[in-house]
């Protein structure tokens, strides 16, 4: 079973180390502030407070036996980029890093960050997206390029197969999946499986071909 590290247990810090514990994994949350320690402690495997910028008490604390590392630490960007270089170099597979900047997230993946992601932002485009375009139910980016959506089945495309829909030559988007209401998910769905009313479409394209299908729904 996978071993999860969490360096720094603020907000997003906090939130991705009880899930992961909710999920089934070993998970040890550090942080420097006893109150947030005392809060967490029931909430995954081991609660620690301490430095993480202090490379004695990771080793001590036998860092270098988790598969991954999140370090969760986005204001003080001096520390989160001390502590992505010691825990790689301890040994680490794979470090994620909490970004502040685009600038911060380009030093973390110089210094060897596995992946950088950018809670707020990120956030901030679900959200513009979801209020602009109603039908759009969640945003996530892939890269600069390319971003996975979640749509709200049009009344236009109800009782129709993906064959007449197809969306690829119209839109230039992959349909990865289909959500039912009764919480079945199509993954993979063949050109003849029919959209129905209620049904959510899981596609993945170029940002400019999402923006089209964006345009459809105004």
């Amino acid at each position: 079973m996978r071993q999860y590290l969490v360096v720094g247990l603020g907000r997003f810090g906090s939130s991705l180390a009880k899930t992961l514990y909710n999920l089934g994994y070993d998970v040890m949350g550090i942080d420097r502030d006893e109150d947030i320690i005392q809060n967490m402690a029931d909430s995954i495997t081991h609660a620690v407070q301490a430095d993480a910028t202090d490379e004695n008490i990771l080793k001590a604390l036998g860092v270098k036996n988790f598969d991954v590392a999140i370090v969760s630490i986005g204001d003080d960007i001096q520390s989160s980029i001390l502590i992505t270089i010691m825990l790689k170099e301890m040994g680490i597979k794979y470090v994620v890093a909490k970004a502040q900047s685009q600038l911060h997230g380009k030093v973390l993946y110089k210094i060897g960050a596995d992946r950088v992601v950018f809670p707020e932002r990120d956030m901030g485009v679900r959200v513009a997206h979801n209020l602009i375009y109603s039908n759009i139910l969640d945003y996530i980016e892939l890269s600069p390029e390319y971003s996975i959506v979640e749509i709200a089945a049009v009344p236009a495309w109800f009782d129709k197969s993906l064959r007449q829909l197809d969306m690829r030559k119209k839109y230039g988007l992959n349909v990865m999946a289909i959500k039912r209401n009764n919480n079945d998910v199509i993954i993979s769905p063949h050109a003849d499986d029919v959209i129905f009313k209620d049904d959510i479409l899981v596609v993945v394209g170029h940002k400019e071909d999402i923006e089209k299908l964006e345009r459809y729904f105004k």
